[in-house]
């Protein structure tokens, strides 16, 4: 089946099999390997991307449903001249890190987190984020970069 996407402002079109994951389309065939495949069964969020804005785990998403959608990975966040998105930057300066493997998974969904509710207190962030795991940090980090990236998008509203 063909498909064609805007993914991180590029247009791509590509014959796929129907039974082809999205996890496995941006990976294999498009080669963004920033989004990782971690359980297969949407409870880890490492694989977290943005359809049309909002957050889906892309390891239970056919390639096929996101035709003519827009795609954002995390490669596509930060602007073109490499300065990093608010959270990517907020995440660096909060040490909200450690092995790095469900980082981008979490960056996506703070990103769509803040954008459906920029003002976010501690359970909001927690309760938004629990469908990301994190094996190494605590989620301590996290949730105080989430806050930091949420507070100047709270004050433009």
């Amino acid at each position: 089946m063909e498909i064609t996407v805007s993914v991180n402002g590029t247009t791509a079109t590509h014959e796929v099999d129907p039974r082809l994951l999205l996890v496995w389309y941006l990976r294999d065939i498009l080669a963004l390997t920033g989004t990782k495949v971690g359980c297969d069964t949407t409870s880890c969020g490492a694989c977290t991307v943005l359809l049309d804005g909002e957050s889906v785990k892309s390891c239970t998403v056919l390639a096929t449903q996101a035709d003519g959608v827009t795609i954002t990975t995390i490669e596509g966040l930060a602007a073109g001249d490499g300065t990093l998105h608010p959270v990517q930057q907020a995440f660096h300066e909060a040490h909200a890190l450690q092995c790095g493997y469900c980082t981008a998974g979490m960056v996506m969904a703070s990103v769509s987190l803040i954008d459906e509710s920029p003002a976010l207190d501690e359970a909001a962030v927690r309760n938004g984020l629990e469908g990301n795991l994190c094996r190494c940090t605590g989620y301590h980090n996290i949730v105080q970069a989430v806050l930091n990236a949420a507070a100047p998008a709270a004050a433009r509203r």
